[in-house]
């Protein structure tokens, strides 16, 4: 048990950006708010047999990494967890974790680290969820993220990694949502940006549980008519959501290396970051580097975010989605752009078997960009065709994989599978800075067979 007086020195982070020390007995203390090659002094909060989850009290040693967060309300805010981190260390952490992972999980050293992708660290978030509670203990109606590891809507009145445009709303929409009769059934409002024109767009989407009257309805116009936003309203899942007013133009975002514009619905999975989204493309094709005679798959293809691309440079390019209705945006994006040469197909890619491989048909490369859950059913069935190929020849693997993972446990998991019984070599692997002051790891690897 860690005593109260014990000095900690901090070895490490984790996943979740807590300092990871060891005790006096060996055991494993995870301190909130603690940085590597610090020294501290802590209070247990919940005790495990083999852990400890502990905050600092006192410091004997501050890391020279340490700086003053920027938010006012970093350390009650859930949305952010590295804002004292200095953000060339927290990507240095962060490939780390990337490493270490592959090499522990998936036994596998990637040939050559590739240079991080980075972007803006303040005001990139372009997506984001925010809770709405009536809560007239506090003087009425929070709009803003959870408070860390809590269910309660954090009392916000600015948020850093918002475009300050929208972190300016936080306190109107407050003010509005407290005004309207169905503000105890509003739980939520989505905010997602987009281009037209050249100029930004912003959607809110109002989650109601009950039909709004018409006094909200006008109250909604009144609010988007003084601040140049657009409301969408959603009254049931996420195939319910519809404008308010049918007239506003629509969202988009562009990647401008392939002259291509994606119009999505602001309900629709797009990357929060558009910029480091466009430099992720970009370095995922110059990697793929598709040619004018080869086929190319994308599993995981979305609304298309890698397919049109590689479009631009393949013969031919397959676009495959477990959603019916995103294969259905992927070819109307498709058509948008002019792209004649990108074929879609709908089905589940996590119980996919090697006979399913082999009737999509033989491809020169795959991209691959999976969910958190990682791509094991793919990766597990390549490995079996590879061990067990088709007796025809007509079907071969793919001479080379990228593969971009939002998760580096289970891309780890993957790159065992086809490093070690697929017969690929890591060629490169490198960190992709989506979401600087947290502790989420994007990433993208290579995969190559000789």
């Amino acid at each position: 048990m860690t005593q109260a007086d014990e000095w900690l020195r901090i070895e490490s982070l984790d996943l979740e950006a807590q300092g990871v020390a060891h005790n006096a007995d060996g055991k494993v203390v995870f301190v909130d708010g603690a940085l590597p090659g610090e020294e501290v002094q802590v209070a247990v909060t919940r005790r495990r047999n083999n852990w400890e989850q502990a905050r600092v009290v006192a410091w004997r040693r501050e890391s020279a990494q340490r700086v003053r967060p920027r938010c006012a309300h970093f350390g009650t805010c859930g949305g952010c967890k590295m804002q004292h981190f200095h953000p060339a260390a927290q990507l240095a952490v962060k490939q780390r974790v990337l490493e270490d992972q592959l090499w522990h999980l998936g036994k596998v050293r990637p040939e050559m680290v590739l240079r991080p992708i980075q972007g803006p660290t303040w005001g990139y978030r372009y997506r984001a969820r925010l809770s709405v509670r009536h809560v007239p203990k506090k003087g009425g109606v929070l709009v803003g993220f959870h408070e860390r590891r809590s269910s309660y809507v954090a009392d916000m009145d600015s948020c850093e990694v918002l475009p300050p445009h929208v972190s300016a709303l936080l306190l109107p929409l407050r003010a509005l949502i407290a005004g309207m009769d169905g503000r105890d059934r509003l739980p939520q409002i989505e905010v997602a940006i987009g281009d037209h024109g050249g100029r930004l767009v912003t959607a809110l989407v109002l989650r109601h549980l009950e039909p709004l009257s018409d006094a909200d309805v006008a109250r909604l116009r009144a609010f988007a008519a003084e601040h140049g936003v657009q409301w969408w309203l959603q009254p049931k899942g996420p195939d319910s959501v519809h404008l308010l007013d049918a007239a506003q133009v629509p969202l988009a975002y562009t990647l401008p290396e392939f002259g291509i514009t994606m119009p999505f619905k602001p309900t629709d999975f797009t990357q929060v970051n558009h910029e480091v989204n466009r430099a992720l493309v970009g370095r995922a094709l110059r990697l793929l580097a598709p040619q004018r005679d080869e086929r190319v798959i994308d599993w995981f293809c979305g609304l298309g975010n890698f397919t049109l691309p590689i479009a631009r440079g393949a013969k031919e390019v397959l676009g495959v989605e477990g959603s019916e209705a995103l294969v259905a945006r992927s070819r109307e994006n498709a058509a948008h752009n002019g792209i004649v040469n990108a074929s879609f197909e709908a089905r589940n890619l996590f119980e996919l078997e090697p006979a399913d491989l082999v009737a999509y048909g033989r491809a020169d490369k795959w991209l691959v960009d999976p969910p958190r859950e990682g791509a094991f059913a793919l990766s597990k069935a390549l490995a079996d065709l590879v061990q067990q190929p088709p007796t025809d020849g007509a079907w071969t693997p793919p001479r080379r994989i990228v593969y971009v993972s939002c998760n580096p446990a289970t891309l780890a998991r993957d790159a065992g599978l086809l490093v070690h019984q697929a017969g690929y070599r890591c060629t490169a692997a490198g960190t992709v800075n989506m979401f600087p002051h947290t502790a989420h790891v994007e990433s993208v690897a290579v995969f190559e067979r000789d």
